[in-house]
Order: structure tokens, then C-alpha cells, then sequence
């Protein structure tokens, strides 16, 4: 099973991905973007040059995901896969910058995916409070660095974009005590449908 663990900065992530590894020490642990060889070369160019065109943007986004779903996911989907982050982070950014339609985004990324996304997605939600005082806590990257409005759009554009693109999901907040955010998690995991 494809799972997919979403969330803005500061959300958790890492933190529960690392409880997850130990849970399962069989699961095929991946991220996107950069999870492969060329995926690290296209996220340097990402981070390191000044891409002007956000279609440019997008479509080396494209590249690093169907590498990441033909070379990781793909040969992998008899087992368990835990994806921090995935088409679904993808889609948000991209809906975000407001250059493209949800529709479009997620026919970009069928044919991206080769259909391939996750089984089950989790958000790690962060209210303006919580995140503002983990904000306040760590030097800004990039991203974060566009302000607390501007996550707080991701984070709703992440559950939309599940949404759209069918994958269960399920939202917990990131305040909650790690232990009990990694029980939700591992439940909603093993949960039969």
C-alpha cells in the first residue's frame, strides 16, 4: 500500500515518518521531491536557480515525480510504501502559485503517475497559533519564508488536492502528542475499507 504523509513545515512530518520506519522496518521509506538520483539533480536546480516561468517549474516537478513513481513507487506496490510527501504536495503548490487549474494539475499528474497514487493520505494540520510558535522556533527556509498566510493556503490546498485526486485521507492535528498522532496514523493505516 502507497501511503502518503502530508503536512506544511514544522507539521510533524520527519517526526512521524521515523515513528512509522520503526513500526514497519519493512516499509519502502521515499520522499518527493529529490527521492532518486536524477530527482536530487532536478530539486538542486529548483532550489539553486532563478526559474522564472512557474509552467518551468511545475513540469521539473513532473519529472522528479514520474521518475520518483516509475524507479520507487511502481516496483514497489506489493509492499508497503511511505511517501513523505507525494503528488498531493505537488498538486497544492501548484494550485497555490495560481497559475493552474486543479483540473489541469491533476490530469498533469495522472499521466505524471501513471495513474499511480497513493492508497491513503495523511494532513497534519496546524492552526495559525501553533504554527506561528513553531515558526518563531527555527531560522525560515524558503518556503516558509512567504509567510504564515501562505502556508495556511498550502495546508488547505493539501486536502483539496486529496480530495480531487481521490486518495483517503485523513486529517489529525499536529498538536496533538506525537504518540497519539502515530497511533491515528498506524489505525488509519491498518484500517480495512
Amino acid at each position: 500500500m502507497y501511503i502518503a504523509i502530508e503536512g506544511i513545515d514544522t507539521a510533524g512530518k520527519s517526526t512521524q515518518i521515523k515513528a512509522l520506519s520503526e513500526k514497519y522496518p519493512d516499509a519502502i521509506i521515499t520522499k518527493e521531491p529529490g527521492a532518486t538520483r536524477l530527482g536530487t539533480k532536478l530539486r538542486e536546480i529548483v532550489l539553486f536557480s532563478e526559474i522564472k516561468s512557474p509552467v518551468a517549474e511545475l513540469l521539473i516537478f513532473l519529472a522528479d515525480r514520474a521518475e520518483h513513481i516509475a524507479e520507487v513507487v511502481e516496483p514497489n506496490l506489493d509492499k508497503r510504501i511511505i511517501s513523505d510527501r507525494s503528488v498531493i504536495s505537488g498538486i497544492a503548490y501548484a494550485d497555490v502559485v495560481g497559475h493552474f487549474e486543479i483540473d489541469r494539475l491533476v490530469e498533469l499528474n495522472r499521466f505524471t503517475c501513471n495513474g499511480v497514487f497513493p492508497k491513503k493520505a495523511v494532513v497534519l494540520k496546524l492552526s495559525r497559533d501553533e504554527l506561528t510558535y513553531r515558526l518563531s522556533q527555527k531560522e525560515h527556509d524558503k518556503i516558509e519564508k512567504r509567510g504564515i498566510d501562505y502556508l495556511l493556503e498550502i495546508q488547505d490546498s493539501l486536502i483539496k488536492a486529496a480530495k480531487a485526486l481521490g486518495v483517503e485521507l485523513l486529517e489529525i492535528d499536529a498538536s496533538l502528542d506525537i504518540n497519539e498522532i502515530t497511533n491515528k496514523i498506524i489505525n488509519f493505516i491498518e484500517e480495512k475499507k
